[in-house]
């Protein structure tokens, strides 16, 4: 089970790692998150699963001028009037295999952790980003590679019961920041009284009949063309697995097209949430 109202933040001391920390501390100052930063001083370390333990391999740019680390970090903190505080490991696998707690209830994971940072602007998603999100029991927030701060929530929604588990994600973040929610359904060769019914399984559809909650349902046409209509300054929020396009969304080519396409952060729920 998640620790409700902490949020983890692996501190990268460069200009991109500067733009991934300003969307943390944005999105830990709109859910009253309190934020935990590890700035890592060797470039792996575990993270223990219920189901599996997890070996998280950084890039050498995490570990880039440890001297201004910290200071760079505070600075940004300070400019933010964040609720944070820094962790150090205190429990240690091997002398240079730090292992990181897993009770958050948000993690912020930038697109790639070890692969090139030139596929990042590309929509890439690497693979242990992947690992990470199918075991997590916390959702991940993936941030654009610039800071970009989101005024309304879009939760995408196929129907699956990870759709579902995304869906109660979202409206939670829309309650707590007060910010307008949306869903969007990507119709693949189901009717639209087929999706209402899934989204009446999960409580959502007098919501969506008296326009509560405003849905954006997409039956057929070029994704391309669909995906103009996501608010630019939405945060959307994806289920990892499921049928149809959620499942495409997130780990299929989908994804890049989405990444490509759309300019906006993303909170992915993987199929170990647990929900506090």
């Amino acid at each position: 089970m998640t620790m409700q109202g902490e949020m983890l933040h692996v501190f990268r001391n460069t200009p991109f790692g500067r733009e991934s920390f300003l969307q943390s501390l944005y999105t830990s100052k709109l859910l009253s998150y309190h934020l935990r930063i590890y700035i890592p001083k060797v470039r792996e370390f575990l993270l223990y699963f219920p189901l599996t333990v997890m070996t998280v391999e950084l890039d050498h740019a995490f570990l880039r001028d440890p001297a201004t680390a910290e200071a760079h970090a505070r600075s940004l903190i300070r400019e933010a009037g964040a609720d944070a505080s820094f962790f150090v490991p205190k429990q240690f696998t091997a002398e240079t295999l730090p292992d990181i707690p897993v009770d958050f209830s948000l993690m912020t994971c930038p697109r790639t952790l070890t692969d090139l940072s030139t596929k990042i602007g590309l929509g890439y998603l690497g693979p242990k980003v992947r690992q990470l999100i199918q075991n997590a029991e916390f959702p991940v927030l993936i941030p654009t590679p610039v800071f970009k701060a989101w005024k309304q929530v879009v939760v995408f929604f196929g129907g699956s019961h990870n759709a579902g588990l995304a869906l109660r994600v979202g409206r939670g973040i829309a309650r707590k920041t007060g910010f307008p929610l949306k869903i969007a359904t990507i119709g693949e060769g189901r009717s639209r009284e087929d999706y209402l019914r899934d989204l009446e399984s999960y409580a959502a559809r007098e919501a969506v009949e008296t326009g509560e909650v405003e849905w954006l349902f997409f039956e057929g046409g070029k994704l391309e063309h669909n995906l103009y209509d996501i608010p630019h300054d939405a945060l959307l929020v994806i289920g990892a697995y499921g049928h149809g396009p959620v499942k495409e969304v997130v780990f299929g080519s989908m994804m890049e097209r989405v990444h490509t396409i759309l300019p906006n952060s993303m909170v992915v729920v993987g199929p170990h949430y647990a929900e506090p």
